[in-house]
């Protein structure tokens, strides 16, 4: 069984160097995407500090899906280009936004939330979905958090059959 450890990094860097070994060995042995998904979206929700939100929206069409996630009641569909989600789907680029409030579009799903960053989840050339997490916190995300998730997706990708989740 596996049981998560709490973060003692003093940096960001190292806080995500554990959470990513922690990730790795609750994957590892998983191949079905849904379930990682699951387990991924709780581990981020237990361990990173100040969130109000983790998880997956899935490619569905010319929309986003929600999947599993923790925290508040979600908004179920996401068109690409709209919000921060939609806006990193379609760039296929991961998002920082340490405002929501100033950036163009965004979808209040969670009235609390004042920062987000979205990873989007590519394998190779193909859009599954993304990655999103919610803070209450302004300036929540940076860069560290931006390399952190997307070596976390990576794992999730490596370690995961994705194929009915997308």
């Amino acid at each position: 069984m596996f049981v998560a450890q709490g973060l003692a990094g003093s940096s960001k860097p190292i806080a995500y160097r554990e959470l990513n070994q922690q990730i790795e060995a609750l994957l590892r042995d998983e191949r079905d995407g849904l379930a990682n998904c699951a387990n991924l979206a709780a581990l981020l929700y237990q361990l990173l500090p100040d969130l109000s939100w983790a998880g997956f929206y899935f490619l569905r069409g010319e929309e986003l899906v929600l999947g599993p996630f923790q925290g508040r009641v979600a908004c179920v569909r996401i068109g690409l280009g709209r919000g921060v989600c939609g806006t990193a789907a379609r760039e296929r680029r991961t998002i920082v936004v340490p405002d929501v409030h100033a950036f163009p579009g965004h979808i209040a799903c969670d009235a609390r939330s004042r920062s987000e960053i979205v990873v989007p989840l590519l394998h190779g050339d193909r859009l599954l979905g993304v990655l999103d997490l919610d803070s209450p916190v302004e300036n929540r995300f940076e860069q560290d958090d931006a390399e952190g998730l997307a070596a976390a997706v990576q794992l999730l990708l490596a370690y995961s059959d994705l194929s009915r989740c997308a």
